[in-house]
């Protein structure tokens, strides 16, 4: 089973299957010359532009029906910089070849989300993160850029240069450009001890804030229809390595969490009655378990039954009254619900239009398996994240506009401004940028 999209008969569909685009056509630039002369020729041919990575987005964020640009052969590190310890990375590097490589090369991200199979440039355009106390989304990891503008022309930005496009490009929509390669601060590689086990959710709820100030990297996720959560703390550790053993990593990775989980997902489907049941079962599965890795084996794991996701940032402070406030919906609504609820935590940063921007946020993700009717659940859901003063990921399911977002973004005309000097012909529209960004 492939972990991107798909292309058949000229239509590209993304991973989760609820997104279809045709474009006019597709160019697989092999350097940054051939991507910037794409970029005018699209111009020249009056079409729009959009860059497309492994398509692991839910929104329609990279479907276009101009000129559709595949960075599969922009891959791989182009420099690494001992003193400054960065790593300047092609935009189309799949995380997963990345993370090997700096651990080979003695090196690592200081933080990573839980899937590692989207490009860098896909990942950190749309925000993508995982958890922690201090340390914050892939973005904020980023110490320079470079941009294909709308004009052709190739724009290096970081701190020192082109600060204004630096403060946004990081997750930049892909509305500002088309970013060609990544420069991240990176550290010596390190070990992280991970401690899972299940909690009661009231517990884990009403201990919250203890749980997040006592671990470098705290997450969760509860069950719906019951009242267990699986806590996950990851810490930094002495050593020595104590990796998952492959028969017990095998069990509980492949066949719990992805094989029997599938199987649990196709009964639910064909009777959403068992749906509680099989969530009591579930939630009991996984048992207590320590282990300590490597950061990306510790981080990251595989997802093999496929989804489809919304998720919500909210102000720290709001996550426990939120997270009731959607259990309670939950267990009166009717709607059988399959899919973990996922929690998680970021620190303010300073990135333009990141969910975490001038807030220490709260992530509350909420999946339904792919195939099944999910609008109502991720509706009643997002009436609740709203409410909170929510912002959505860019790349999971919302139905949020710029009005939303002008309001709970105090920087968002600061990011339409420089869409509007970085691109004013709209090269790089879509659907998606017109609703989110407005015109």
């Amino acid at each position: 089973m492939s972990s991107t999209a798909s292309v058949k008969n000229g239509t590209w569909r993304n991973w989760g299957g609820n997104v279809a685009a045709r474009p006019a056509r597709e160019v697989t630039p092999a350097s940054v010359e051939e991507l910037s002369e794409a970029v005018r020729r699209a111009a020249e041919d009056g079409l729009k532009v959009k860059a497309v990575g492994t398509g692991h987005s839910f929104t329609s964020i990279a479907a276009t029906d101009g000129v559709l640009i595949r960075p599969q052969l922009l891959t791989g590190i182009r420099a690494i910089d001992r003193d400054a310890m960065t790593v300047t990375v092609e935009a189309g590097t799949p995380l997963k070849r990345l993370n090997m490589a700096l651990a080979r090369e003695g090196l690592s991200l200081t933080n990573m989300g839980d899937i590692m199979e989207q490009t860098v440039s896909g990942a950190t355009s749309t925000g993508t993160h995982g958890t922690g106390r201090e340390s914050a989304s892939i973005a904020a990891q980023i110490r320079g850029l470079e941009l294909v503008t709308a004009d052709g022309s190739v724009l290096a930005c970081s701190e020192k240069e082109n600060p204004e496009v630096f403060a946004a490009a990081r997750i930049g929509l892909g509305a500002l450009g088309i970013v060609t390669a990544i420069t991240f601060a990176v550290e010596p590689i390190f070990l992280l001890t991970a401690r899972e086990e299940p909690m009661p959710f009231d517990r884990v709820v009403a201990e919250f804030d203890e749980l997040w100030a006592e671990n470098e990297h705290f997450e969760f996720y509860w069950f719906p229809h019951t009242g267990s959560t699986n806590t996950k703390r990851n810490n930094r550790s002495a050593g020595p390595e104590n990796p998952v053993g492959q028969l017990a990593g095998w069990f509980e990775d492949e066949f719990l969490s992805n094989g029997v989980f599938q199987a649990a997902q196709w009964v639910g489907r064909a009777v959403p009655a068992t749906i509680p049941s099989i969530a009591q079962i579930s939630s009991k599965a996984l048992s207590a378990r320590t282990y300590t890795d490597i950061p990306y084996k510790v981080f990251t794991s595989p997802r093999r039954v496929r989804f489809v996701e919304m998720e919500y940032a909210v102000p720290r402070a709001a996550l426990a009254e939120a997270l009731r406030e959607l259990k309670g919906m939950v267990d009166r609504s009717g709607l059988r619900v399959s899919f973990p609820v996922e929690v998680r935590t970021a620190p303010a940063d300073d990135i333009t239009l990141s969910t975490a921007s001038g807030r220490d946020s709260a992530y509350i993700a909420v999946h339904m398996v792919k195939g099944t009717p999910y609008q109502a659940y991720f509706t009643a859901a997002e009436r609740i994240l709203t409410a909170h003063e929510g912002r959505p990921h860019w790349g999971k399911i919302h139905t949020r506009d710029a009005e939303y977002f002008a309001g709970v973004y105090p920087r968002f005309g600061e990011f339409t401004a420089l869409r509007d000097r970085l691109d004013p012909e709209r090269r790089f529209q879509n659907d998606y940028l017109r609703r989110v960004l407005g015109e």
